[in-house]
């Protein structure tokens, strides 16, 4: 949360790196429910700590970032499959940065709504279900 310029986009990034790394590890379904674990945990984990964290440093504060890593792993569930599944990461990363950066169709809204911890993790949650539903679309056209 304290890296300089961009820190959630380096969060995402080391989720991705995770998630990464555990693809090289485990068989498509693990990946999966060990993806699935990931964001109900992490989640849960980051509105705990995000309303512990606001009480010294504000709302929903910058060096924040467990949300990024919720949001950017919830597009990869439909990356573990298939010789394209590195790509699929990637992209599914990118468009989760873009849709967060952005806050499209309800996730502003949850942003400047929702209040603590869960509105902290919410916003990424959407726009990483958003991301998903983007890539399942671009996987079934494309791939």
């Amino acid at each position: 949360g304290f890296f300089p310029g961009a820190p959630g986009t380096f969060a995402g990034g080391i989720a991705l790196l995770i998630w990464y790394g555990l693809y090289l590890l485990l068989s498509s379904y693990v990946l999966v429910l060990t993806t699935i674990f990931l964001i109900v945990a992490t989640t849960l984990i980051g509105v705990w700590t995000s309303n512990v964290m606001e009480k010294y440093w504000g709302e929903d504060p910058r060096a924040v970032v467990i949300d990024e890593y919720v949001g950017t792993w919830i597009p990869l569930l439909v990356a573990p499959s298939g010789e394209h599944s590195i790509w699929v990461a990637i992209i599914g990363f990118a468009l989760f940065r873009l849709i967060d950066i952005f806050k499209p169709l309800g996730c502003r809204w949850i942003d400047q709504n929702i209040k603590g911890g869960w509105g902290v993790m919410l916003d990424d949650v959407l726009a990483g279900f958003y991301a998903l539903l983007l890539l399942l679309a671009g996987k079934s056209l494309f791939l």
